[in-house]
């Protein structure tokens, strides 16, 4: 009896336990996982739409930093193209350059000058002025000794005469290459001793002869010269 009375007991005890679970179990609407499925379908959906978005972004991010690279590659390509065409001009002038230097070192130094004339008498017409100084001497081509210069090389030169006229008296002078006149000069002043000039540039040949002589001369006419006034004859080769 006593049995049957705790089994009666724990009977009840279970019943109240399954009533009370059952009690506290929330109630779920029979379409409860569609509305799950759904739920996480717009979830998604929204997640795509963002994502969308984003890629969408970045797309015309990455197409506007293209165009700038592109136009960057553009203006870098010129700027290596103007800097190639510069390099190409400087290397061409250095070159250039070069070849100007090593044409002036083969080509030969030639120049003369000389003053000094100890016999300043013009008493004879063709006389020879003989400069008997030479402070420069390049090339060996003026001779002190006869006043005669003699072309080393041929080309192009340059002469000038420099001389000064005795008070009241004419010096008629000319300059004279291989036996010609090429260029005269005459001076003369009534009060005062002068000095004048004059000048030639002539093709003059290899071994061709240049000198000053006196044209017209008497045994009246002289040079003149002091520590100012100087008498002199020079040349120099301009170009081969």
């Amino acid at each position: 009896m006593l049995f049957s009375g705790s089994c009666a007991f724990f009977l009840l005890l279970l019943k109240y336990q399954f009533s009370v679970s059952i009690a506290s179990e929330p109630m779920c609407s029979k379409f409860a996982y569609d509305e799950q499925l759904l739920e996480k379908m717009i979830r998604q959906e929204i997640k795509v739409e963002m994502m969308q978005n984003d890629i969408k972004k970045t797309q015309e991010a990455v197409s506007i930093t293209l165009e700038e690279i592109k136009k960057t590659s553009v203006e870098v390509s010129k700027t290596l193209e103007s800097l190639q065409n510069n390099a190409t001009e400087v290397i061409k002038g250095i070159i250039r350059d070069k070849e100007k230097n090593e044409e002036n070192m083969k080509k030969p130094s030639v120049a003369f000058f000389a003053h000094n004339v100890p016999d300043l008498k013009l008493d004879r017409t063709d006389k020879i002025i003989i400069f008997t100084t030479a402070t420069t001497n390049e090339g060996s081509g003026y001779d002190i000794s006869t006043g005669i210069f003699t072309a080393p090389v041929g080309g192009l030169y340059q002469f000038i005469v420099n001389y000064c006229t005795y008070l009241k008296q004419h010096s008629p002078l000319g300059l004279v290459l291989s036996g010609n006149v090429i260029a005269r000069s005459s001076n003369y002043d009534g009060d005062y001793y002068t000095c004048s000039s004059f000048s030639a540039v002539i093709r003059v040949k290899s071994s061709e002869k240049v000198w000053v002589k006196c044209l017209s001369c008497g045994s009246s006419r002289n040079l003149f010269k002091n520590g100012w006034m100087m008498n002199s004859f020079s040349g120099i080769l301009i170009n081969k």
